[in-house]
């Protein structure tokens, strides 16, 4: 059946979609969430049908493209194409096998995470799938598949130069920016790290929007090989590179149902790791109130697994169980935490003492673990590059590697909003929840308004006499910063006593 083309002017931002009037959708018996292929000359596309319920929408004897299906065919306003049913993708037979508790082989899992990769499946098929993994769980060779198959479907970086080096948090700890301290520190030992990094899901800020504060973290593939070669590493946003892309999208339907399947996500961090050649591999995983992880017994069955699937993939892994229970650094949001590793890299009387700290530890870990220095050697090494000043000549030379100008520490303002807390007692600060400072920041606007946050100005055991500051929070607009004090009130995460 031939049909005249309407540019509906929508994008859904992955999943291609066309849009049939009623009576044609009636005529062919073709209902929402039906395929249809559509072809134009010699291009053609796979894409989901919705129905327009009048002519308003789409008249009879057209067909409304979306963004992604116009652009896949090359076609404009009024065009003709050619549209014929297509099957459902056989992987929702998988899918459906997963519901009903079945394991499933590597071929079934690799078809379904291929064509989530291509967008070939809605939403609602999507979400069946990561609510199955859920609910029903995953074996450990289920594990194995799901994290080769997330990797051989998306981007792999090859690098002959080893060892290489990488470093994951788990997350849930605000502030937590220590890879942009570490990294350039591994850099300057000599050490190749090819840091892909996430954007905010649920946090303040990621390492990705940190570092988008000064410079850009998209980059395609053939800079990324020149970065390396020039200066030895970086730190570039993962969605941009197309590592692992299936995941993207799962994730995009767990934020919203608050679920993270412990399968999953072993193998999201996993594949992620695989696709950059990964040969050694630190995970740290925070543990206390406020966080993913909230006590050892969990993390240490996390270990075990993370361990396990590292044989499996060929990557030493290393991991370490850390103190968790309060923000790390001063810092909390995209302009303020990249002011903190900035002070720290340049030896800044205002640096932030735990997140040096923190990071010198895990640079030491990374060095004596990777086999670059001797045991014992590596603490000494770590401090050695950091106080010399050869890590932030590092980090500026891939600052400005990736597109970035010279680094001005004095240039990262917090937004000119803001509220001072203050201690309504005398006391110590006993609680400073992680997941209550990170609902207040991003009511202020963080990530999205990078200047936007808080800025601690006590921690955990800190005294403090009564009216003096605890935090302040800093935001773009008067109505986003009253978001946040409501938010403060009602979390009540910060508590002295």
């Amino acid at each position: 059946m031939k049909l005249t083309v309407k540019d509906m002017d929508i994008a859904t931002g992955d999943v291609p979609v066309v849009i049939l009037n009623e009576k044609d959708a009636a005529f062919l018996d073709l209902h929402h969430g039906d395929r249809l292929t559509v072809q134009k000359n010699s291009r053609k596309t796979t894409a989901i049908i919705d129905i327009g319920e009048s002519d308003k929408a789409v008249a009879q004897g057209q067909i409304g493209l979306f963004e992604e299906v116009l652009d896949a065919l090359y076609a404009k306003q009024g065009d003709t194409v050619t549209i014929k049913y297509a099957r459902k993708p056989l992987s929702l037979e998988y899918v459906r096998k997963k519901l009903d508790g079945k394991e499933l082989t590597y071929k079934e899992i690799y078809d379904i995470i291929r064509d989530i990769g291509d967008n070939k499946l809605t939403d609602i098929e999507l979400t069946s799938y990561v609510t199955a993994n859920y609910i029903t769980g995953m074996s450990d060779e289920e594990i194995t598949n799901l994290t080769k198959a997330m990797t051989l479907t998306g981007t792999q970086l090859r690098i002959a130069k080893k060892p290489v080096v990488d470093l994951h948090c788990i997350g849930g700890v605000p502030g937590n920016r220590t890879t942009m301290i570490v990294v350039p520190i591994l850099i300057a030992a000599g050490l190749t790290v090819p840091k892909t990094s996430s954007r905010a899901i649920t946090s303040p800020a990621g390492t990705a929007d940190t570092m988008e504060v000064l410079c850009p973290v998209s980059l395609p593939i053939s800079k990324l090989y020149q970065i390396l070669d020039k200066v030895g590493g970086f730190i570039v946003w993962g969605g941009s590179v197309n590592l692992a892309p299936a995941d993207d999208r799962i994730i995009k339907v767990e934020h919203p149902l608050n679920i993270d399947a412990e399968g999953q996500m072993l193998a999201s961090i996993m594949a992620k790791k695989a696709s950059v050649s990964a040969t050694h591999l630190l995970m740290d995983i925070p543990v206390g109130k406020g966080t993913k992880i909230d006590n050892r017994k969990q993390a240490a069955h996390l270990q075990g697994h993370f361990e396990r699937l590292g044989n499996e993939l060929g990557i030493k892994v290393k991991t370490i169980i850390t103190e968790g229970s309060e923000p790390i650094g001063n810092g909390i949001g995209p302009v303020l935490e990249a002011r903190d590793c900035i002070w720290v890299l340049t030896n800044d009387s205002r640096a932030p003492q735990d997140l040096r700290e923190k990071s010198l530890e895990m640079a030491a870990t990374l060095l004596e673990f990777s086999g670059k220095v001797k045991k014992g050697q590596g603490m000494q090494t770590a401090i050695k590059i950091l106080n010399s000043g050869e890590a932030y000549k590092k980090f500026a030379d891939m600052v400005k590697a990736q597109g970035g100008k010279d680094i001005d520490a004095s240039a990262l303002k917090p937004e000119s909003i803001q509220f001072t807390y203050v201690a309504p007692k005398a006391g110590i600060v006993t609680t400073l929840n992680n997941s209550s400072i990170a609902k207040i920041a991003r009511m202020a606007g963080a990530p999205v308004d990078q200047g936007a946050g808080i800025f601690l100005h006590r921690h955990c055991s800190d005294h403090v006499r009564k009216g003096e500051p605890i935090m302040t929070i800093y935001s773009r607009s008067r109505e986003k910063l009253n978001y946040a004090l409501e938010s403060l009130k009602e979390l009540d995460g910060i508590i002295v006593q």
